[in-house]
């Protein structure tokens, strides 16, 4: 369980930061999969933070699950 939830972490942690970089600098076009959603237009940004913060939070999960054992 811990490696499918880094694993899982890991994908939405470059997802996010590819699109935060494409965002501030204008780089990495095509990368990330927010800028092909239709409905994330004009809300990019937001949702480039949130995946970040969902993989911080699956990488804790992951590591608390390792603990709990």
């Amino acid at each position: 369980m811990k490696k499918l939830l880094e694993g899982i972490g890991f994908l939405l942690l470059v997802q996010g930061a590819a699109g935060l970089v494409h965002e501030f600098t204008g780089w990495l076009r095509g990368w990330g999969v927010i800028q092909h959603l239709g409905f994330a237009d004009g809300y990019e940004l937001y949702l480039s933070i949130a995946l970040v913060v969902l993989a911080v939070a699956l990488f804790a999960a992951a590591e608390s699950t390792e603990k709990a054992r």
